[in-house]
């Protein structure tokens, strides 16, 4: 795509870059006078946008206008964004990648060319969700030497800056001048490797890499292995699609590598500068602004429409102004900012709005501080939240690798269209639209009920509040470098003062990249987390979106039997019931340290005040105080985030790794489909392709497939987590030979429609009230059969029955998952009708041709009588218009009214083309 776009009634705006006159760029600081100098910021960057990419028909003119008088126009217009470059992680990006790869497919089988299906603009999938936790430092230790090698061996006690972490010996090499084939080395104070390799462990003294921890090189290995089919999809996309970038397994997290590499912060192409931007198939896409780059996360339908050239259409948002003043107590800790800062914004209802932040005080947060706040979007519910580069992001990029030359460029670029913030009083601040538990009901007489267990030979007592998992992810809240020191210098305490975590919880660290990994490694603190049992298990999302290995035996059976609330605590995003592990009910999220803190104390009924976490050598209490690091210990070790590291991780990722450089791959136009593939096949979204749209039809005598209540989150919809013995998935599976070992997660076969299909509504905590309590169950109402999900969406589609869901309020909350809509319109789903929608899903809903309905104000089923029990004719007119009311008659006889949440033209366009895929699947004929 030519940024310079010919044609454009903006091309006299186009200008030189003062002392760089062979780089050009839209001057848009010279439209609309006054009014583009009090956007704020982030608005700035939607305007630059809109004129950039006007091209009169996707763009008009006129979207440019409204953006520039945004003080009038915010929530009363839909404007477009043509985003500068989409990232991908493996479990939506895998869809999204069959689904070009399907498309492809199409195009031929209609006659038109299908190397012409790619992607318009950059696309970095980074396969990072498919790691699952097999093997963890306990279930190494427990089993019968699995990997085949010495023993583990104790870590002696440490001095967090004179003495390096026992590692495995460099095996002699030549040049090494220093003990380390003992395992040990000394150092001199502040002196930090600059090893930067996916996992952490060099010779101090060369700088060459020694064997990886046995638990790394295991979950790799059972990972490549697992999702080999996967992975060589990957590679052929890479081959053969224009714009498409791989970023290989154990490399690290989407949201963390999009900001450690692949951010530009400001776009070069053909020496046209324009910002930096970007949508995302991960909730954590938000990270981004703390950089000062303008993203968000979104669905996999609306992020692969992106991908072809076509804008996204918001709601021209409201801008929330937090100003930010004064300085941090130095007892303070970065995460305590965050929260604070987090808490205010849940208060200052900031919903489907941005946030910009602004003020003196935001040069008192580090890029890291920034980028955590930013990433925080899903708890305090905003779309984003926008920090303007200024001197404090040039500073860190610099550190970072980019070198001087690109710095001095992008300073005067931003500087020129008033996209840099500055403290001086004579800046000009922009305007604003405003500034500013659930329980378990456990009977009294059981709250104290213990249930004995054996295990390893020791007997141990478990209660309900007992922790069995704890995961540190790098997720939201620990993606800052402080806060994992926090919790290694915790671990360094705990250990030394003799605290132990007891053998049968789950712990796992799982870093977001090696950077993370490397903070730990080069500050001394890794052995005294895997001595806890938080030992690196990989790089990868893991715990958080439900890749937990089951539980001993021995434990899950006395939490069934005691019928215990077993409880896990991780540093992630998301604690939906039933996601780590189906006997593990109660599910917190905190803090790295306080996750540490609460695995060693072993359950969550504790007050840190005033109970400890357990006895020292000496038999003493150790309280949370004795061992909470300070502000002081962390800025101490917080020296070794150095540009040299960044700048290895470059290279690192740019390599990839030998595992995937060695994977075979096919280089055809066309992917060769494997018919016995349980991981990738063709799916059916396009079997229907033709070059012209249809009427809507009407919806007639359809019947209910699920009758839900509130908050049914992407989860409950398509879970990504692991797929149980007993679903309808399972039985696909093993009716093709596989065995339970080899299901693997839902997360992991997205790339196949019969099992995500099979998977939708699979969830065990998925409470449909045709059943009366938590199963993936239903009734299929003409045999009067309780059956799965799946077989009875399968029945109804043989008997030709057209069926709808009927829900309440918040349909759709949680992750945007792009199978959450193709899982339901598979199953033959044709409209949804609740009380309210999460705004992403709906829009992903309409992306696939489901009608999203909505009861009237103040209606629900309740108060209209309705069971679900009824047959509904859903009358679709051929010309819908935004926001319509339609009528549904019931079998019953009874006729009320819904309304069509359609927002805009180009909704109605999608839902009569039968959704996006097949809209853009046209473009290419």
């Amino acid at each position: 795509m030519d940024p310079a776009r010919p044609g454009s009634p903006y091309q006299p705006v186009i200008e030189a870059l003062e002392n760089y006159p062979q780089k050009k760029f839209y001057n848009v600081s010279k439209l609309g006078g006054a009014k583009y100098d009090t956007l704020p910021y982030s608005i700035r960057v939607l305007f630059e946008s809109s004129v950039r990419n006007c091209d009169g028909f996707l763009v008009k003119e006129t979207d440019a206008t409204n953006i520039l008088d945004w003080k009038t126009k915010q929530n009363n217009v839909e404007v477009p964004f043509c985003p500068a470059r989409v990232v991908l992680q493996d479990f939506t990006g895998i869809p999204a990648m069959v689904d070009f790869a399907a498309m492809r497919e199409a195009v031929r089988n209609a006659g038109g060319d299908p190397a012409k299906v790619n992607p318009a603009c950059p696309t970095d999938l980074t396969v990072d969700h498919s790691l699952q936790i097999d093997f963890s430092k306990c279930a190494i230790q427990n089993a019968p030497n699995p990997g085949g090698g010495d023993a583990q061996k104790p870590v002696a006690k440490l001095s967090l800056l004179k003495v390096q972490p026992r590692k495995a010996p460099c095996r002699s090499q030549a040049s090494c001048r220093g003990p380390c084939g003992s395992g040990e080395a000394a150092r001199s104070p502040g002196h930090f490797s600059a090893q930067i390799e996916n996992t952490p462990i060099l010779c101090p003294f060369h700088l060459q890499p020694v064997p990886e921890p046995e638990t790394v090189l295991k979950n790799q290995e059972m990972e490549f292995g697992r999702n080999r089919e996967r992975l060589q999809f990957f590679k052929w996309s890479s081959k053969v699609f224009k714009n498409v970038s791989i970023i290989p397994p154990e490399t690290g997290m989407a949201h963390q590598v999009n900001l450690e590499y692949l951010s530009r912060v400001v776009f070069e192409v053909k020496d046209f500068l324009y910002p930096d931007s970007v949508v995302g198939t991960d909730s954590h896409t938000t990270m981004v602004n703390g950089l000062g780059i303008l993203g968000w996360g979104v669905g996999g339908i609306e992020t692969e429409a992106v991908m072809l050239g076509m804008p996204l259409t918001l709601t021209l948002p409201e801008v929330v102004g937090c100003e930010l003043t004064g300085t941090a107590s130095p007892l303070a800790t970065s995460i305590d900012i965050v929260v604070s800062i987090t808490k205010h914004l849940k208060q200052a209802d900031v919903a489907g709005k941005f946030v910009e932040f602004f003020g003196s005080g935001v040069s008192q947060l580090s890029v890291a501080d920034r980028t955590t706040i930013a990433n925080m979007c899903p708890e305090y519910g905003a779309i984003l939240s926008f920090f303007p580069v200024d001197n404090v992001t040039l500073k860190h990029l610099k550190h970072t690798g980019f070198d001087k030359a690109r710095l001095e460029v992008m300073e005067a670029y931003l500087k020129a269209v008033k996209l840099f913030r500055s403290d001086e009083s004579s800046s000009r601040e922009p305007e604003y639209s405003q500034s500013g538990v659930k329980g378990f009901q456990i009977a009294v007489e059981k709250q104290n009920d213990i249930v004995p267990v054996q295990y390893e030979g020791n007997e141990y007592k478990l209660s309900h509040g007992c922790i069995v998992i704890a995961a540190v992810i790098s997720c939201t809240n620990n993606c800052n470098p402080s806060v994992m020191l926090a919790a290694g210098l915790l671990a360094k305490k705990a250990v030394e003062a003799g605290l132990v975590v007891k053998p049968y919880i789950r712990t796992s660290l799982s870093p977001g990249s090696g950077m993370v990994t490397h903070y730990l490694s080069s500050s001394g603190v890794l052995p005294y987390l895997s001595k806890l049992g938080f030992e690196v298990v990989g790089y990868g999302c893991s715990t958080c979106v439900g890749n937990t290995a089951p539980l001993p035996e021995a434990i899950r059976n006395a939490i069934k039997q005691g019928d215990i609330i077993a409880c896990g605590v991780l540093s992630g995003t998301k604690n939906f019931e039933g996601r780590l592990c189906d006997c593990v009910r109660a599910n917190y999220l905190a803090s790295p340290p306080l996750v540490v803190a609460y695995a060693i104390a072993g359950t969550v009924r504790i007050d840190f005040e005033t109970e400890p976490l357990g006895t020292g050598f000496n038999g003493e209490n150790i309280y949370l105080r004795d061992i909470w690091p300070t502000r002081k210990e962390l800025h101490a070790v917080e020296e070794c985030v150095i540009s040299a590291m960044f700048k290895e991780l470059k290279e690192k990722m740019e390599k990839g790794n030998k595992r995937w450089n060695l994977l075979e791959a096919p280089e055809s136009t066309l992917f060769p489909w494997d018919l016995k593939s349980t991981y990738v096949r063709c799916p059916s979204f396009f079997d229907k392709l033709a070059k012209e749209p249809v009427s809507p039809q009407p919806i007639e005598n359809a019947h209910v497939l699920l009758y839900l209540g509130d908050s049914v989150t992407t989860d409950h919809i398509s879970p990504a987590g692991s797929i149980a013995r007993s679903s309808a998935a399972a039985k696909y599976l093993t009716n093709r030979g596989l065995t339970p070992r080899e299901f693997n997660s839902y997360g992991a076969r997205r790339g196949n429609d019969a099992v995500m299909t099979r998977g939708t509504f699979a969830n065990i905590k998925l409470l449909n009230k045709f059943i009366g309590k938590p199963a993936p169950k239903t009734v299929h109402f003409p045999s009067g059969q309780t059956l799965d999900v799946f077989e009875a969406a399968e029945l109804y589609q043989k008997e030709g029955i057209p069926v709808i869901i009927l829900a309440g309020k918040k349909y759709g909350l949680g992750s945007s998952r792009d199978w959450a809509a193709k899982g339901p319109f598979l199953l033959g789903v044709k409209a949804v009708l609740a009380e309210s929608y999460e705004k992403v899903h709906k829009s992903q809903l309409i992306g696939i041709g489901i009608a999203p309905l909505q009861f009237l104000p103040g209606e629900n089923p309740s108060t209209l009588g309705l069971t679900g029990r009824e047959q509904f004719s859903i009358l679709l007119p051929s010309e819908l218009s935004p926001g319509m009311t339609l009528d549904i008659k019931t079998s019953t006889g009874k006729v009320f009214s819904v309304i069509a949440l359609f927002e805009n033209d180009i909704e109605i366009t999608l839902y009569k083309y039968g959704g996006s895929l097949n809209f853009v699947a046209r473009r290419c004929l």
